[in-house]
């Protein structure tokens, strides 16, 4: 399956990764998605307006070899949902040579995107567009290296990693900011395999599959990637009968209008923050819709077209299951036993498929198992969610360092702190918290 060809910054030497606990940066990033690469070119555009003196050194692990952003969802023809606006910089710095723009005026391809008049680019571009401005800022990242411990030491945090060659160094910092993105759910029971898999390995995974011999798909979940897996299936495998298992009636559309869309703003960070409690579930709950188990309209309308033309035509292959979940799943060596049930408990259907793809989401990772000696972990959390002040740092009584969560803050910062929305400007928010000044970002609306 092709993909766009884009530079890739090969897996940082050893020398980047400080080898003692005598090696000091001023800040830390771990994990370099594009929320720490916002953060990255946020740190580069700062120094380059400082002296010397003044300037921040900064330095960023990242677990995966090299530069990724979903790369087994890079679905031919699949488009970004929010506007190239929303890139690594320009909410923050609309000037920046970091902008999506200047990346089409680089690669030549400018004005050729400017006739396709749209405001939402292929998510093949954009991923190239991200990896571009990974290999050109010039903060140095160590790829192949995990973080497994944060201890506090003598005013410092000590970040205890493991390296691409399976050795365990010390980096010894002032700030960390923590981006280490979401994992993949899969349902209670269910675990991956070769044939049974989350969809944010769909091509990585189809790629290695074994052998079809049932001519089968089962794809669980009712958002905007259950939605894009069951057409990408349906077009790639012509032979092949696609079932979709959605626990409502039918796909729902996402709200996509200005209205509901500003909640999305940086300024709406600002009101859902001090907002009570109960007006925080009340907002989440309500623009659910805007990203949650939601899909494109045109989207929709498309897979009801080909389920109407197939019923025309007397030969199905795609099939919805409605208000339905997996009751059972048996991973075989020639494929998957799967029995889905009616949530009405009004009968079950039996499947045997080639492979189950299951598009349930992601959830934010435990950072307590990150917390070592000196951190009392316990007084910066409500239950299983960090209490996290405006700033982003986790706030942790008596801690004199500053732990930054780049993302992963819905809870008390809105529904944008998940997504691309308003990445710039919350790196301009950690780096001017960070240096105990002002946010870094210009522009008005904010």
């Amino acid at each position: 399956m092709s993909t766009i060809e884009t530079p890739k910054r090969a897996a940082v030497a050893d020398p980047l990764v400080p080898r003692s606990t005598s090696d000091k940066v001023d800040i830390l990033g771990i994990g370099f998605g594009p929320a720490n690469l916002s953060l990255a070119i946020t740190i580069e555009e700062h120094n380059a307006t400082v002296p010397a003196a003044e300037r921040v050194s900064a330095h960023f692990i990242e677990a995966q070899p090299q530069f990724g952003w979903h790369d087994g969802m890079l679905l031919p023809g699949a488009t970004m949902q929010i506007s190239f606006l929303k890139d690594l910089v320009s909410l923050r710095a609309p000037t920046s040579s970091y902008t999506f723009l200047n990346f089409l005026h680089e690669r030549g391809r400018l004005t050729d995107f400017i006739n396709l008049r749209t405001f939402f680019p292929t998510r093949r571009e954009f991923h190239e567009y991200l990896s571009w401005a990974a290999e050109r800022v010039s903060t140095p990242v160590s790829y192949g290296t995990k973080a497994f411990r944060i201890d506090r030491d003598d005013g410092d945090f000590v970040v205890s990693v493991l390296d691409q060659h399976g050795e365990v160094r010390q980096i010894r910092t002032e700030t960390v900011v923590l981006a280490t993105g979401l994992r993949p759910v899969l349902p209670d029971g269910v675990l991956p395999g070769p044939r049974v898999f989350h969809n944010h390995r769909l091509l990585i995974e189809l790629e290695q599959l074994p052998a079809r011999t049932h001519g089968r798909f089962l794809v669980v979940g009712a958002g905007q990637s259950a939605a894009e897996v069951t057409a990408y299936l349906h077009d790639t495998f012509p032979d092949a009968e696609v079932h979709a298992s959605i626990r409502r009636f039918g796909f729902s559309p996402s709200d996509d209008t200005p209205y509901a869309n500003r909640i999305f703003d940086p300024s709406a960070v600002d009101e859902f923050y001090t907002a009570p409690a109960d007006l925080k579930e009340h907002l989440l709950r309500t623009h659910r819709s805007t990203n949650y188990s939601a899909v494109d309209a045109e989207l929709i309308h498309d897979l009801y077209q080909r389920e109407y033309d197939e019923n025309l035509r007397g030969t199905r292959r795609l099939f919805v299951h409605r208000t339905t979940d997996v009751a059972n799943l048996r991973e075989e060596p020639d494929g998957v036993a799967v029995t889905l049930r009616d949530l009405g408990d009004r009968g079950t259907v039996p499947l045997d498929v080639d492979a189950v793809v299951f598009a349930t989401g992601f959830a934010a990772a435990d950072l307590r198992d990150l917390m070592g000696e000196g951190i009392d972990e316990t007084t910066g959390f409500d239950g299983d969610e960090p209490v996290v002040a405006r700033d982003y740092s986790l706030r942790i009584p008596g801690l004199d360092g500053r732990i930054f969560l780049n993302g992963g803050v819905q809870h008390s910062h809105g529904i944008s702190s998940s997504l691309l929305s308003n990445l710039s400007i919350r790196a301009g928010e950690i780096l001017g918290a960070a240096l105990h000044t002002q946010p870094l970002h210009t522009g008005s609306n904010q």
